[in-house]
């Protein structure tokens, strides 16, 4: 069976990054390709309306795959409350708990993002899967795309 891959709004906007280009436009690349089923959610969706015109077009791109289409409900709320409990990032990175959340809820085999700050961190991801643990969720696999993708690793 396929893996499911979460793709968080950094992933998107990567594509036209001259520092993520490479391996973002790779991973859709394997998306088109059929290597993963991807995953997105309301969050994303909300999160693209602000962004450039062209990473809309690579958003909308990206739904004519047909992804899995992931909304926040109570148990993935639940999991942010418990994420704010611990204070594994403060309040107002409630959106990339949401990510987290919904990707763990859904039981995605994994997350990919750009997001050195608040997701990519060994201590968070460690931090996140300590409270998936306890609380009989799976451990969530979190990596960049560059640690994903076929492509751009030549």
């Amino acid at each position: 069976m396929k893996q499911t891959i979460y793709l968080d709004t950094s992933v998107i906007s990567g594509c036209f990054d001259q520092e993520f280009a490479p391996w973002s436009n790779g991973l859709i690349k394997d998306l088109q390709m059929g290597n993963f089923i991807p995953v997105l959610s309301e969050i994303v969706a909300e999160e693209i309306q602000s962004a450039p015109p062209i990473v809309r077009d690579k958003y909308t791109e990206i739904l004519e795959l047909k992804p899995i289409l992931l909304s926040v409900n109570q148990e993935v709320l639940k999991l942010v409350g418990l994420y704010q409990q611990r204070q594994i990032l403060a309040p107002k990175c409630r959106d990339d708990m949401l990510h987290i959340a919904l990707a763990t809820v859904a039981q995605t085999n994994l997350l990919v993002s750009w997001n050195f700050k608040h997701i990519l961190r060994f201590d968070k991801i460690r931090a996140f899967n300590a409270v998936h643990l306890e609380n009989g969720y799976h451990l969530l696999e979190i990596r960049s795309p560059r640690e994903v993708t076929h492509y751009g690793n030549d």
